[in-house]
């Protein structure tokens, strides 16, 4: 179970790094026709990975089903309303925004799939967000005056959360990696689609721009997008969305610490407290704090 904890954490800072650089990737580029070529990118290096590991191998018709429906919501719309968001609001309020994402699925987890999680587990996403929202009115901003950015955010979580669910169900008959190789394949040929007719002859603009914006690109879409969703995907398949998605607090701590060091921000107190009340609201949401209390518990006393 640690070593699932691990990798979620690996996924959470590879996500996190992630924001800046997508900020950074749209000073050149519109976000629609970016996201195509980048998540193409992701779907290509995955089959390569599973080629590699001998794993790839076509799915069933009902599988196709799983696929398609994963990737309008994880691939298509996640991905077009997360873009179109940072291209209208600030980082910070994105992150607050992404990290309701644990008490999202919770509810979702919850209503649809009837698998209700422990008064503990509620408790770690109420901490967890109580960090996050620590964190990220240190940088100054405020919820008031919802802007249309905000709400795309808040819709590219949404949806995602409710991918989440889609593939915890098609992870039963079919390998999670695989999953996700199908799945950026067929989001990005979507989203290729709806940038011919958003941004038509922004294509051209690849020709165009500075070689960092390539170097920072590859890194965008192979580790935080292709390996990113891999690791997820292939942990909700193995403790469910609720307990994955509590991990998801860690992506705003990630997200503000790289762009403190990448973007110039400043982490104050208050981030450092919002840091404690994230770990402390992972530990108990993810359950890890359960086992290991369990773990005393049941260690015979020494005589």
């Amino acid at each position: 179970m640690w070593k699932l904890y691990t990798l979620l954490t690996i996924t959470m800072l590879l996500w996190g790094i992630n924001l800046p650089m997508l900020k950074y990737l749209l000073t050149f580029m519109h976000p629609v026709t970016m996201t195509a070529l980048r998540v193409l990118t992701a779907g290509i290096t995955v089959f390569a990975i599973l080629g590699a590991l001998k794993l790839v191998r076509l799915p069933t018709k009902k599988e196709w089903t799983y696929i398609i429906g994963g990737a309008a919501l994880n691939v298509v719309l996640h991905h077009y309303f997360l873009n179109m968001g940072l291209f209208r609001t600030t980082g910070t309020n994105a992150s607050l925004i992404l990290g309701t994402g644990p008490v999202l699925t919770a509810v979702c987890t919850a209503l649809i799939l009837r698998n209700y999680p422990t008064r503990i587990q509620w408790l770690g996403a109420i901490v967890g967000f109580i960090g996050i929202g620590s964190v990220v009115l240190a940088g100054g901003d405020s919820l008031s005056g919802l802007k249309l950015g905000d709400a795309f955010i808040f819709i590219a979580i949404l949806v995602q959360v409710l991918s989440f669910l889609v593939i915890a169900k098609a992870a039963r008959t079919l390998d999670p990696r695989v999953l996700t190789a199908y799945m950026l394949i067929a989001g990005s040929l979507l989203l290729f689609v709806i940038s011919f007719i958003q941004e038509p002859g922004e294509f051209a603009k690849f020709t165009t721009v500075p070689p960092s914006f390539w170097v920072v690109f590859a890194a965008s879409a192979i580790l935080s997008t292709a390996v990113g969703h891999m690791l997820y995907n292939y942990s909700i398949a193995q403790i469910g969305p609720s307990k994955a998605a509590i991990f998801m607090n860690l992506n705003t701590l990630f997200a503000l610490t790289s762009s403190a060091l990448f973007l110039g921000e400043i982490i104050t107190g208050r981030h450092l407290i919002g840091f404690l009340l994230i770990i402390i609201g992972v530990m108990l949401g993810s359950g890890a704090a359960e086992e290991l209390w369990k773990k005393r518990k049941m260690k015979p006393e020494p005589s």
